[in-house]
Parts: structure tokens; C-alpha cells; sequence
């Protein structure tokens, strides 16, 4: 498939979410990507790049990434299937129920910095609900720090806490 062709695959709709994720962060319009870059990438083509309808090629992706400051990899998704949990070979979930509302009530301090780490992943998926969190991978890692404990050890030291929802039986 030539660059330009239209895709509409999932992937190329992730590598456009995030191309218009990092276009915004860097708080720039369609029309102003045109303008600092002397037309090298018109506004209607970035924007179809942007929906998941052209393919960009890897040459203009790197210019891309050159002109916002960062790195290629940057401009891409994580692959999809690691971030859902399927990949082959992964160890440990990929995602984790965690009874906030539990762990609120747990009386020692040093379960107070994991509770500020979770409230603030709420405030930043503006998830008020207050009891129940679900934890991603990445997010694992900070968890396994806060608990001193391996990664692939953080569901099964929360759930010795008592810490994972469990979802009443009806």
C-alpha cells in the first residue's frame, strides 16, 4: 500500500490518535503544523492522518517526529495486544481491580502514598466513582515500588491485602 492509500485499519487509527495526541500537547493546530513546517504537511493530509484514513510512510513520520520534538516511537501506539493482555509470553495481568474504597479503610501509612497514586490516576480519567480502580500495566510498576515488591508479584500481594475487587455474586 503506497503512503497516502486509505487504510481505515485499526492500527493506522491508533498511530492517528496518537499523532493528534502529541500534535495537541504540543498545542498546535492542523493549520499551524502547515504553516511552521513551509507546507511540508498540509493540514487536510495530517488531519486524514490523524482520523486513521491515510497511511503515513516512515520517512515523513521521522520528519513528523522531528518537527514535534520527539522520538518515532513516540508518535506510535503501544502494541495493542500488550496493552489488552494478549500478548504471548506476558507474565502477570496487564490490568488490576483495586478496591479503593478498601484500601482507604486499610490503617497503615504506607498504604497512603498508593491511595494518592490511585485518586490521581481517577482525577486523570475523571472516574469519580471513589470505590473501584482498574490499574494498568504501566502503572503496575509505580505499584510494585510503593508495595517493595516484583511486578509480577503486585496482584498477588494486593489480593493478600485484601485489596482486589471483587465484584458481589448476585
Amino acid at each position: 500500500m503506497a503512503e497516502g492509500d486509505f487504510d481505515e485499519s485499526p492500527y493506522s487509527r491508533l498511530v492517528g490518535e496518537r499523532l493528534r495526541a502529541i500534535r495537541r500537547q504540543k498545542k498546535l493546530s492542523l493549520n499551524e503544523v502547515e504553516a511552521r513546517t513551509n507546507d511540508e504537511f498540509r493540514a487536510s493530509v495530517l488531519g486524514a492522518y490523524e482520523r486513521g484514513e491515510r497511511v503515513i510512510s516512515v520517512p515523513r513520520l521521522e520528519r513528523l517526529a522531528r518537527f514535534y520534538g520527539v522520538s518515532v516511537d513516540q508518535l506510535l501506539p503501544r502494541d495493542p495486544l500488550a496493552v489488552e493482555g494478549n500478548q504471548p509470553g506476558a507474565t502477570g495481568p496487564t490490568k488490576i481491580r483495586i478496591d479503593v474504597a478498601k484500601l482507604a479503610a486499610h490503617p497503615e501509612e504506607k498504604f497512603r502514598m498508593l491511595e494518592r497514586f490511585l485518586r490521581m490516576i481517577q482525577v486523570q480519567r475523571q472516574d469519580f466513582n471513589g470505590k473501584v480502580i482498574t490499574v494498568r500495566a504501566h502503572d503496575t510498576r509505580a505499584i510494585a515500588v510503593m508495595l517493595d515488591v516484583p511486578v509480577d508479584e503486585v496482584a498477588a500481594e494486593l489480593a493478600g491485602l485484601g485489596l482486589i475487587f471483587v465484584p458481589p455474586t448476585a
